[in-house]
C-alpha cells in the first residue's frame, strides 16, 4: 500500500504518524509548500492521479488540509478525530484521504486513527445498503469520475439512470435529489 503524507508543521503527533506510516506502508512524501492549502492539494493530487492509494494530511485543526484536498476531483477527504470516524469514513463514504489535527490529537490516538483508516477495506458494494451505494456513486458523479463497474447502480434512489448526459446536466442531478427527476 502506497500512502502520501504531508503536514504543515511538525509535532510529536506528526512524528508518531510518520514513523508508523514508514514502518507499515510505502510512505511517499509529497511537496506542496509550507502552507496547508498546497499540502492538502498535493496529497489530493497524488491520490487522484493514482500515484498513491491513500493520503494522510495534517494541519493545526485538520480542517484546512481537508478543505484543500477535497478541491481535487476524485478526492474524498474525511476529517478524523477518533478511530470510529476513520473506519466509517472508509466504509460509508469511500474516503481516500484522512485529515487530522496535529495540535489536538495525542500521538497514540492519531496513530490509532491512521491504522484504523488504512486497515479498513474498501466499501463492499454487497454489504452497503442502496442509499449508501447511491451516495458514494453520487460523490463520484459530482467529480466527473468514471463510475466503478463493481459499484454501479442502475438507478440512484430508483429515480434516475446514471448516464453521461444526465451527469452533465446539473439541474437534472439536483432534481433527482428533490424527487422530481
Amino acid at each position: 500500500m502506497r500512502v502520501a503524507f504531508a503536514a504543515d508543521d511538525e509535532s510529536e503527533t506528526t512524528r508518531a504518524v510518520q514513523t508508523w506510516l514508514a514502518d507499515h506502508v510505502e510512505l511517499i512524501a509529497v511537496e506542496g509548500g509550507p502552507a496547508w492549502p498546497g499540502i492538502g492539494a498535493a496529497v489530493g493530487r497524488a491520490v487522484a492521479d493514482g500515484t498513491v492509494d491513500y493520503g494522510v494530511v495534517m494541519c493545526w485543526t485538520g480542517t484546512g488540509v481537508a478543505m484543500a484536498a477535497n478541491k481535487v476531483p476524485g478526492v474524498r477527504c474525511a476529517l478524523g478525530w477518533e478511530p470510529w470516524i476513520a473506519r466509517v469514513a472508509r466504509l460509508w463514504n469511500d474516503a481516500n484521504v484522512l485529515a487530522m489535527s496535529l495540535k489536538r490529537l495525542a500521538p497514540e490516538v492519531a496513530v490509532e486513527i491512521v491504522e484504523t483508516f488504512l486497515g479498513t477495506p474498501d466499501p463492499d458494494a454487497e454489504a452497503l445498503d442502496e442509499d449508501e451505494r447511491a451516495a458514494i456513486e453520487a460523490l463520484r458523479a459530482m467529480d466527473g469520475q468514471p463510475l466503478r463497474p463493481d459499484r454501479m447502480l442502475g438507478a440512484l434512489r430508483g429515480q434516475i439512470t446514471m448516464t453521461e448526459d444526465f451527469l452533465a446536466d446539473d439541474a437534472a442531478l439536483e432534481r433527482s435529489f428533490e424527487g422530481e427527476g
